[in-house]
């Protein structure tokens, strides 16, 4: 049975149920945005062997990932959630789950990974200073770290509190994300030995909702 506290069941409870296939048809895609069939795909992490997906929530990214030929390493700390990727993905070869934290998961494992990626996931809800040194060692020496998140709010930088609330009521989980812009970024990758290849801003389909910030770099060479 899941805790109560964890703020991802809590998120995964309020979701609707996933859909099966994309508009063009596809029964695996790769969405860095919140948005359905919006901005690029997993073309922006090369050709990986090998990766790991940080806060993989029920893992549609990750197969895709799996069903292009990598071994893929799901990581995500709600046991629902890992729950509906384990079933809906089983037959997908190259692909296991682990449920950790993935500061935790970095920690134990000796895998070195060709890319990792997190979409909306764990560089968004974890301090930079602590998951930065782990993802540096982890990642092979021509590796790519991708992550999307939502673009700071003007003058709110740094750690930030929010609440999960529940569909059905009952008391909202804390959790908090650390807010930066793509220069802040820049110069936080740039502290702990990486190369930012590339920032963007992903606006929204209506212009009125809420842009995706996109950052992708790379270990700096020794």
């Amino acid at each position: 049975m899941a805790d109560g506290r964890d703020p991802w069941s809590a998120f995964a409870d309020r979701q609707p149920g996933p859909r099966l296939r994309n508009a063009a048809g596809e029964t695996t895609w790769f969405n860095w945005t919140q948005y359905p069939d919006h901005g690029p795909g997993a073309e922006l992490l090369g050709e990986p062997a090998t990766a790991a997906d940080l806060g993989c929530g029920g893992g549609r990214n990750t197969a895709h990932l799996a069903g292009r030929g990598a071994r893929v390493v799901g990581v995500d700390l709600s046991p629902v959630l890992l729950a509906q990727a384990r079933e809906r993905w089983q037959e997908v070869a190259g692909l296991r789950f682990v449920e950790r934290s993935a500061v935790d998961f970095l920690t134990e494992t000796d895998e070195r990974f060709d890319a990792v990626c997190s979409v909306y996931g764990a560089v968004w809800f974890t301090d930079p200073d602590v998951l930065l040194p782990l993802l540096r060692k982890r990642l092979a020496p021509d590796g790519i770290l991708a992550f999307s998140q939502e673009p700071p709010i003007e003058g709110c930088h740094g750690a930030q509190g929010t609440y999960i609330r529940r569909k059905n009521g009952g008391p909202p989980v804390p959790v908090v994300r650390w807010a930066h812009t793509c220069e802040q970024w820049r110069d936080i990758l740039a502290r702990h030995g990486f190369v930012t290849l590339d920032t963007r801003i992903v606006e929204a389909p209506d212009p009125a909702y809420v842009p995706t910030m996109l950052v992708r770099a790379a270990p700096r060479p020794s």
